[in-house]
């Protein structure tokens, strides 16, 4: 039997039809997703969320009916999830600079369920606008669920920023069994590194959002590492990445360059980001919290985390959790203020024993 899902609820974009998808595969429970990304400009599948659609179809051999560009309505029924070696690229459908770190997200939960280790090469926006960068994945997502049992490596080979994309990632990942975790306090900070990365631009400009970086929180008083980086790419384009290691949890806040946009204003933004959250005593950022409900949700036992912002990407996460699983979220706090999420997970794929 299908489980119908709304695809208007909450914030109404891509990420209910990506998480509805994950649970789908790991639970091998059939969908229906009507009014796909409802709320969104261009509302339908775009070519990033049917690369989603397409690669989940190949490794489950499922039945899928809808699957266009611009779709508002799917019907997706999986059978055996296969290990194995996959490459996806979001180009296949329409060029364009579709973000693969939301492809990932959409992949590797399934795969870290499957019976053998699976490598993927993910090809796409690795640095773009509205999705996490892939050195989010590398130093925030991937080293907090590894706390929680889930066995994953990426690697990037090519930067592809917006709007050429061509950028590439490889991920290797390994059957995992999960527990809960518990991120309530944050503890005092460690360290703080910020790398500024360009590529096909003067260098000048990755010297200059550091440089803006490193002034600002000196004034702040905090000390920092840094390291520029001459980023491999078909396309031009900057970023400052900072990471924030404290005792007990870690954050990342990213600012793109962009023409017209002087580098001294994409180090302010990150320090902005970072200042925010530092006041806010929160454990992990906003953009952490909502990747973690799923997770938390399959997870044996409970978890919990204290997080800077309750946002609508987090509580429509929660919602999907609570449509394919007999779980129950507890959340403190209103929508756009801090706030603390704790849920029982099922313990999927774990005996009572384990």
């Amino acid at each position: 039997m299908y489980l119908e899902i709304d695809g208007s609820k909450g914030e109404g974009g891509g990420q209910l039809l990506r998480s509805s998808l994950t649970m789908s595969v790991i639970l091998d429970q059939p969908i229906r997703i009507r009014s796909i990304r409802a709320r969104r400009s261009t509302p339908g599948l775009q070519p990033q969320h049917l690369t989603c659609v397409d690669a989940l179809t190949k490794l489950t051999n499922a039945d899928v009916a809808g699957a266009t560009l611009g779709s508002h309505e799917l019907a997706f029924a999986p059978h055996a999830l296969k290990a194995g070696t996959y490459r996806f690229d979001v180009a296949d459908v329409r060029p364009s600079a579709g973000a693969l770190s939301l492809i990932f997200q959409a992949l590797v939960l399934p795969l870290a369920f499957a019976d053998g280790a699976s490598k993927l090469t993910l090809l796409g926006g690795t640095h773009v606008p509205m999705s996490p960068t892939v050195q989010y994945l590398q130093m925030v997502y991937l080293p907090t669920i590894v706390q929680m049992g889930v066995q994953v490596d990426v690697q990037l080979k090519k930067w592809g920023w917006y709007p050429m994309g061509g950028g590439e990632a490889v991920i290797e990942i390994h059957p995992s069994k999960l527990s809960g975790i518990h991120l309530s306090e944050r503890g005092p900070l460690k360290g703080i590194k910020v790398t500024s990365a360009a590529s096909n631009l003067s260098m000048s400009i990755t010297r200059r959002q550091r440089d803006s970086v490193l002034q600002i929180l000196e004034a702040e008083g905090i000390e920092a590492t840094s390291e520029i980086v001459d980023a491999p790419s078909p396309g031009k384009g900057s970023i400052v990445f900072m990471l924030a290691e404290f005792e007990k949890s870690r954050a990342g806040f990213a600012a793109l360059g962009g023409r017209g946009k002087r580098a001294e204003i994409v180090g302010e933004e990150v320090c902005e980001e970072f200042m925010n959250f530092l006041k806010s005593d929160a454990a992990i950022d906003q953009y952490l919290a909502d990747q973690l409900v799923l997770l938390m949700a399959l997870a044996k036992g409970r978890s919990s985390f204290s997080t800077s912002k309750i946002t609508s990407h987090l509580l429509a996460n929660i919602w999907v959790a609570e449509q394919f699983l007999p779980v129950k979220f507890w959340v403190a706090g209103d929508e756009g203020k801090p706030g603390e999420v704790s849920v029982y997970g099922v313990g999927f794929g774990q005996s009572s024993e384990e």
